[in-house]
């Protein structure tokens, strides 16, 4: 078979292909019926495949592309060692601020902070590789697996059969149809780490999760930088109140953008990029003048050329494989987790939703995967994250809240930090303590919010976590606050009245 090809191609790609898809790679013979038999090698597989093995079941892994998935080859680990790149570059240029002057003007040396990248891609690939499966006692079968029937796959003129399946084939970048778009050439998160020069002008579409990480990467890095954004909010299914801050901290880092905006066409002109945009309904349109596109529009299931059908799997192509609460498809051997099926596309909910599947594929249990508290976080400078409830969603719900609101504008370390542009949003049932979810934007958004998520799962309310003592000074006391603003609600009229009442009698 073919092997994928990672560009550069240098000594930390060739090192990640070795871990990840060895060119030498010879598939095992098949070893009877499989307990488990798992059809891609990201997040999710991986997590269902080395817990499987660990339980003592026989498994079988394929994967027709690079083991690791999005999140080693193209996701979270490039895009947060870049993103760290440009919060260093970030820095620099704010140290005037704090009294820390440069003598020289600072360069950014994209080539040596790429080749970083792609090193500790590499290193970290080991983790994922296929002769670490090898040892954990998993079948490894590179290549394109496809359904025979309703319990048997062929990878590689090799036939599987199996007790269960898991399909964890994941999502892929959506290419939109703009006209030109495909002649004139673009980027997306599965090309845009290949890059080994810093495109001077920059063309972002799409203002979700993956537009707005990398659009103010390369500001940050020194691209001229514009954010095409069909909607008029940046991360439109976020807090409106959060999206306004990262707004402004978009402004700072001199992002240009256009909302309320389609791009209608893409032509090449020379060696420039000429893509022409209509704003709203007007008639008329504008052109800009780029070195690169980048396009982050969405995900798309990878349920394609998986024979599908010969399995009695039902799927769709927006929503990918169809399954119910406990991850199971309509054919009740098969199961599915991860980005083919759910709209958690993240590495964290793969992971959960796999643990998920071996409970329920294995041992007949009942899991839910609706019982699953999903924080997110989009890492942007500040980021954003979320657990639970939205007021939106809410509101759409017909759930009555309490929301509570801490500002970092009076949180001590937040101003020392010079990091006041942000909050802690929390949302109880009215007229109780019980959160039901948060927004926290801040530096370090996705640290904190994990606090969160501890007091939901584990039923704790805005009572118990105003006792917890906070370290001072840190940015997560403004959670201990929000603590002590749902306790003043509890001191209503005739309480104080009473309270003062005890206090007079107190004195004698």
């Amino acid at each position: 078979m073919s092997r994928p090809e990672v560009l550069p191609n240098d000594l930390f790609d060739r090192q990640l292909v070795a871990n990840v898809c060895p060119p030498d790679w010879v598939n095992p013979d098949p070893c009877g019926r499989y307990n488990l038999v798992v059809i891609g090698a990201g997040t999710a597989g991986l997590v269902a495949a080395a817990g499987a093995a660990g339980l003592g079941a026989k498994v079988a892994l394929i994967e027709r592309g690079l083991m690791g998935g999005d999140c080693l080859n193209v996701g979270c680990v490039p895009s947060k060692a870049l993103i760290r790149a440009a919060r260093a570059a970030a820095g620099v240029r704010r140290a005037a601020e704090f009294g820390i002057h440069t003598t020289e003007t600072p360069t950014v040396d994209f080539p040596r902070l790429m080749d970083r990248l792609r090193r500790l891609r590499a290193e970290l690939s080991s983790h994922d590789s296929a002769a670490r499966f090898q040892g954990l006692g998993v079948d490894v079968f590179l290549g394109p697996g496809r359904f025979l029937g309703p319990n048997s796959i062929t990878v590689a003129g090799k036939t599987l059969q199996f007790h269960r399946a898991l399909i964890a084939t994941g999502a892929r970048a959506v290419r939109p149809p703009i006209p030109g778009l495909s002649e004139t050439g673009f980027l997306t998160n599965e090309t845009v780490f290949n890059l080994t020069e810093l495109p001077q002008r920059i063309a972002v579409i799409g203002a979700g999760p993956i537009g707005c990480e990398l659009a103010q990467c390369f500001a940050r890095l020194g691209s001229q930088v514009i954010l095409v954004n069909q909607h008029s909010q940046l991360l439109p299914r976020e807090d409106p109140d959060a999206s306004k801050i990262l707004e402004t901290a978009f402004r700072h880092d001199e992002i240009e953008i256009i909302a309320t905006a389609t791009v209608e066409q893409v032509a090449l002109e020379g060696r420039e990029k000429i893509v022409q945009i209509r704003i709203g309904n007007h008639a008329e349109t504008i052109s800009i003048r780029v070195d690169e596109i980048l396009v982050g529009v969405g995900r798309a299931p990878n349920v394609e050329d998986l024979d599908l059908e010969l399995a009695g799997v039902l799927f769709n192509t927006q929503a990918g494989v169809i399954v119910n609460d406990r991850l199971q498809t309509a054919n009740p051997r098969i199961f599915a987790a991860g980005d083919i099926c759910s709209r958690f596309k993240f590495t964290h909910a793969a992971d959960f939703m796999a643990r998920l599947v071996l409970q329920n594929a294995l041992f007949h249990g009942r899991g839910k995967a609706s019982a699953l508290l999903i924080p997110q976080c989009t890492y942007t400078d500040p980021e954003i994250a979320r657990v639970g409830l939205s007021e939106e969603s809410a509101r759409e719900q017909g759930i009555a809240i309490d929301t509570f609101l801490q500002p970092f504008t009076t949180v001590d370390r937040a101003i020392l930090e010079g990091e006041t542009e942000g909050f802690v949003k929390l949302h109880v049932r009215r007229g109780s303590d019980r959160i039901v979810g948060a927004t926290i934007v801040a530096s370090h958004a996705g640290e904190m919010i994990s606090e969160i998520s501890v007091a939901m799962a584990g039923k704790l309310g805005l009572k118990r976590l105003a006792s917890v003592i906070h370290p001072y000074p840190t940015q997560a006391e403004a959670i201990r606050k929000i603590g002590d603003a749902y306790n003043r609600t509890r001191l209503t009229p005739f309480v104080k009245r009473v309270f003062a009442s005890w206090l007079k009698w107190s004195r004698g």
